[in-house]
């Protein structure tokens, strides 16, 4: 039997008479009630706090600091925590009031009960003795002693038995062959073997109702109609049941974001801020074009992007549209029906957008897609649903796309390279990830931090680079990005024989082209010149890249720094 402390809102603190009226305020703001019960030290009821005491005191202009007690009502309505839930219905059918108060067995405070829970939890009984009087099948539901505290027509229908003959009775004694009790001891939900009664065919399901990890009751399903129409549906589910196999296996290859914003390290301004924008982005469901050279990280916004956007708990599908063969990237695309071409699986095969569904699918390498492909993919994005190879049935599909390119599409579009059309369709949101040469700042606090993570995958333990090394780092100016940074830090940290990083464990190609930069570099600067730029690049590497720091200790202001950076190319 439902009971007024089963949809009431338990309360962990209440008020007192010397309580003062900024803690009735913030108690309001933070459990957003509307009346608050006031209690003696042994939390006993003396009155309530409602809103329009509230009001009176601030009308009357008292102080924050003013205690409630003339202001407290001290005629609250009450209801003891066994009340039925029908009886507490009748009072707050004709009650004013629209909060109660829910006291225990020793007239201490416990919980709120307000008007609206106690009509919703009203309607929703309703709605549900209808579902019930009206199922299709048997339902019978019985309390913690077996006693049977429900039953539907349909059971007694079957059964040829009236609602006073087995309400309240116990359950072994009425149906004994249902074996509810049985659920209380095993606490899962299973099916019995066919029973007969009158020559009608029924299975009983058993499902335990837990209050937390305790069993309070068992609710009993009793299905007896068209039990013959239970084969088909086997053999139809059996016949199914290899292509589900099929779909599934694939879905397992399709994969969560591995990457979140907290993974994308910068110091640098501009980064910071794209992270910022990327983020409010992925909040909603426009589509997002990542631009920016090979190896600046396109792939983790992509992934970030999916791990911060309502679609987290959906799909992150990958498609690589350069590595695909351009005659199988529509079938990778929209998958294929069974036989639809010579060499097809005989299964058919579920298509990127289909294994996306709900989720995101991040085209990577847009730009290198075939113009037919393009107009395929236009159409999907426009329409949400395509035809697989070989089909005739529309699929719909609800899918946000990321895509990503290191090639000039506005070149391509003039060239008729890229449609125009979906290159606005992409272009909805756009991300330009700034190459490594031009956030210096961040090379010495990546590898900081993938020296930490190569450390655990090589099992190496290198601690530190060597000063010369160290310069070469920074003043590379990576056409490869971050990739090639991983890259170079996992090969010298594979040769390093010490816990350093020396130069000639750096790649040759590397230490050369730096000392070509440097001496073209430093010959067109007076031996002044130099000094200022060899000391504003021993500063820069001390604060990491933080401008704001090195202007400090350089003794020149923020512009005035990067205006030399900027005229010496640092």
């Amino acid at each position: 039997m439902t009971c007024i402390k089963d949809i009431m809102t338990p309360i962990k603190e209440t008020l007192s008479e010397t309580s003062t009226l900024k803690e009735a305020l913030v108690m309001m703001k933070e459990n957003k009630w509307n009346t608050l019960p006031v209690t003696n030290a042994n939390r006993e009821l003396i009155g309530v706090f409602t809103r329009s005491s509230l009001y009176k005191m601030v009308l009357n202009e008292q102080p924050l600091s003013t205690s409630i007690r003339d202001y407290l009502i001290d005629q609250p309505v009450t209801f003891p925590e066994n009340m039925p839930f029908e009886e507490v219905a009748e009072v707050a059918k004709i009650s004013k009031v629209g909060t109660g108060i829910v006291l225990d067995k020793e007239e201490k405070v416990v919980g709120l009960a307000t008007t609206t829970n106690i009509v919703r939890t009203l309607m929703l009984k309703r709605k549900l003795d209808t579902a019930i009087e009206h199922a299709y099948d048997g339902i019978i539901m019985i309390d913690e002693q077996s006693n049977i505290e429900m039953v539907n027509p349909a059971l007694l229908e079957l059964f040829n038995l009236k609602q006073q003959d087995v309400l309240h009775q116990p359950v072994d004694q009425v149906f004994p062959h249902f074996h509810l009790s049985k659920a209380f001891h095993t606490e899962e939900a299973e099916l019995s073997d066919f029973m007969e009664v009158n020559g009608i065919k029924y299975i009983v399901h058993r499902i335990p109702i837990l209050q937390g990890e305790k069993v309070i009751g068992v609710l009993g399903k009793v299905m007896y109609r068209q039990l013959n129409e239970v084969s088909t549906l086997f053999k139809k589910l059996e016949k199914a049941e290899s292509k589900v196999a099929y779909y599934l296996s694939e879905l397992k290859k399709s994969e969560q974001a591995r990457f979140t914003w907290d993974q994308i390290i910068t110091h640098d301004r501009y980064l910071e801020k794209l992270k910022n924008s990327a983020a409010k982005a992925a909040k909603g469901r426009s589509t997002i074009l990542v631009r920016g050279e090979s190896g600046t990280g396109k792939e983790l916004f992509a992934h970030a992007v999916h791990a911060s956007s309502a679609r987290k708990e959906g799909p992150f599908v990958e498609v690589n549209c350069a590595a695909i063969p351009e005659q199988l990237l529509e079938s990778e695309f929209f998958g294929y029906e069974e036989g639809a071409f010579t060499g097809a699986n005989r299964k058919g095969k579920i298509g990127k957008f289909d294994l996306a569904n709900g989720g995101t699918l991040f085209l990577d390498e847009v730009g290198d897609m075939s113009l037919i492909l393009q107009a395929k993919l236009l159409r999907v994005i426009q329409d949400r649903e395509f035809y697989r190879v070989g089909g005739t049935e529309r699929v719909h599909v609800d899918v946000r796309i990321i895509a990503a390119t290191n090639r000039p599409l506005e070149e391509m579009v003039k060239l008729g390279e890229f449609r125009e059309d979906l290159y606005y369709r992409l272009n909805v949101i756009s991300l330009h990830i700034p190459p490594l040469r031009e956030r210096r700042g961040d090379v010495k606090l990546l590898i900081n931090h993938m020296m930490e993570q190569l450390n655990r995958v090589l099992s190496t333990s290198v601690t530190g680079i060597e000063d010369k090394a160290l310069r070469c780092l920074l003043q590379y100016d990576w056409p490869g990005n971050v990739r090639e940074l991983k890259n170079i830090l996992e090969r010298a940290m594979t040769f390093a024989e010490t816990g350093n990083i020396q130069m000639e464990d750096l790649p040759e190609y590397m230490t050369a082209k730096v000392e070509t930069m440097s001496l073209s570099h430093n010959h067109c600067y007076s031996l002044t010149e130099q000094a200022e730029i060899s000391a504003i690049q021993k500063v820069m590497e001390e604060v990491n890249g933080n401008k704001a720091k090195a202007a400090r200790l350089l003794g020149i202001s923020r512009s005035g720094l990067y205006e030399k950076l900027k005229r010496y190319q640092l």
